[in-house]
């Protein structure tokens, strides 16, 4: 009775329980390393000469799956399984740790000793290496007008005391690898962290970095190379848009796994846009093989270019594609007609702060000459729409469009969503606070009412959804969409309801029935 207990009881692999924790860094649960290790040629594993590099070593499960591989691979050319480890660990597994407490972590899971050349060690490493082949230096950012040259983080947030944690990480902070390991390695393999605090913007602002361990590793000229990063750098991102058209143009990209739900592969984790991963072959040069996994659970195969004439980022799903080509044939876009972050100059913290519009001019609504604008009070969950007046001198920019007639579009809302919040109709003597984006303006009231009705479309609304890759929207979220004319001269009658309006669009622009199905099936009815 006794042994049938113990064999039934539960005992997690300990990787996957730090995998399933909340942390400013994601961890990579076992099965998923698996996933990513299975996109590299197996016979890597065979071979007594093959060198693995994880350049940014979170738990070390890389390199301790890859181990497991290495010992069965090579039982044939080294059949001592004592010489085999030490063969092994000493010329085929070299990490760099994020910090020094991954450092510990990582060589205590693929050493079983966080101290290398103790003789609890799995291959005791000489006393000159005491880290054994995973390295952790603590270094410094180096800070040029408030930032970091090489990661581009705030000095204000990462400039710490010696005892705090600065996540100067590196691989990417001028790190001759090269040197340091003095070889050059056949497969660079790892989890990058994925951005830091740039102290820019409102509220928590973020760099993407993962892009920087990439093109430090391509530098580097592996024969393979293949990490699991956020899957928005294919859309927009942050200082992104130089990498991802080096992406889209890079053909040794062999294969993407792409999961626009994150938690397909961190449990319980949410990501904005979803996480992929990839292999780079340096000896490949062709289409990608490309698996998109949908939020609705669905998947779908194709072999592809990433770069297409009808849209600078990357469709992501397949079936996207000619929807997205056929709406390509209007070359004037809705971001056309879309303002920039903060069209007016209030920032979202507006009516959370009084303190800081003490000095604006504030203004009763009585005041016939009294400017209205709106915003948002309160924090996430609990914010609220509000309005206010203040003078018309205290406004700093978009005074041109003060007296039109415009939208105010919500700049934030779930990327699972299809319906944005609800859109404000801006008469003229209206603005809006950073909260908004600003579409117009137009001359009359019936012209900024066709195109609300134009937004209200599941054709806009599909659109505008294939081009999403994060919380917040901005004009670049609305590249996809064709303009309309949206006088009485127009081609569509936007007095009509909107399923017919829909109707007028799918013909338009020659959608076939199972692109109109597919567009109704995903993109929900807007009141």
């Amino acid at each position: 009775m006794e042994n049938s207990l113990l064999h039934n009881v539960y005992n997690p692999d300990v990787l996957s329980c730090i995998a399933n924790l909340s942390n400013d860094e994601v961890f990579t649960p076992p099965e998923l390393a698996n996933k990513i290790i299975d996109l590299l040629p197996q016979e890597l594993f065979e071979n007594p000469d093959t060198r693995f590099l994880d350049p940014c070593c979170k738990s070390g499960v890389f390199l301790r799956e890859i181990a497991k591989r290495l010992i069965k691979g090579l039982e044939r050319q080294i059949p001592d399984l004592e010489k085999r480890i030490e063969h092994i660990f000493s010329k085929q597994l070299f990490g760099i740790a994020i910090t020094e407490l991954t450092s510990l972590l990582s060589r205590r899971s693929v050493y079983c000793s966080k101290y290398p050349c103790s003789q609890f060690s799995a291959y005791q490493f000489p006393e000159n290496k005491p880290q054994g082949n995973i390295i952790y230096q603590r270094i410094n950012h180096t800070w040029k007008d408030g930032k970091c040259i090489y990661c581009g983080t705030s000095q204000n947030e990462y400039d710490r005391k010696p005892e705090l944690e600065s996540y100067a990480y590196q691989f990417i902070h001028n790190l001759d690898v090269e040197k340091v390991f003095k070889m050059k390695f056949d497969v660079i393999i790892g989890n990058p962290p994925y951005q830091m605090s740039d102290g820019g913007g409102t509220g928590d602002s973020a760099k993407p970095i993962y892009h920087l361990f990439i093109e430090n590793a391509k530098k580097l000229s592996p024969k393979y190379l293949t990490m699991i990063i956020p899957s928005r750098w294919m859309k927009g991102g942050k200082g992104l848009n130089d990498f991802r058209k080096t992406m889209m143009n890079d053909t040794r990209i062999k294969t993407i796994y792409d999961f626009e739900d994150a938690k397909e592969c961190f449990t319980g984790l949410h990501i904005d846009g979803g996480v992929c991963f990839f292999l780079w072959d340096k000896d490949y040069n062709g289409k990608v093989d490309y698996h998109f996994k949908s939020l609705d659970g669905s998947t779908n195969h194709s072999f592809r270019f990433l770069k297409c004439d009808y849209s600078g980022t990357i469709i992501r799903d397949f079936r996207q594609s000619s929807i997205i080509r056929k709406a390509s044939v209007d070359k004037t876009k809705f971001q056309s007609i879309v303002s920039a972050r903060n069209p007016y100059g209030f920032n979202a913290d507006f009516f959370n702060t009084p303190e800081s519009y003490s000095t604006i001019k504030i203004a009763d609504g009585e005041d016939k000459t009294a400017i209205k604008i709106y915003g948002v009070k309160g924090k996430k969950g609990g914010a609220k729409r509000v309005f206010g007046y203040i003078k018309e001198d205290a406004i700093s920019k978009g005074h041109e469009t003060i007296n039109q007639y415009k939208l105010f579009f919500s700049k934030a809302y779930m990327t699972t969503s299809t319906v944005p919040p609800e859109i404000i109709l801006g008469t003229p003597k209206t603005i809006c606070t950073e909260t908004f984006l600003m579409i117009g303006s137009f001359k009359t009231k019936s012209e900024a009412e066709n195109c609300l009705s134009y937004i209200k479309t599941k054709f806009f609304r599909a659109l505008l959804f294939y081009n999403r890759h994060s919380l917040n929207i901005s004009r670049e979220s609305f590249e996809l969409i064709p303009l309309q004319d949206f006088t009485s001269n127009s081609d569509i009658r936007w007095d009509s309801s909107i399923d017919r309006i829909d109707k007028e669009l799918y013909s338009k622009y020659g959608l076939d029935k199972n692109e109109i199905n597919f567009i109704e099936s995903m993109i929900r009815p807007m009141e």
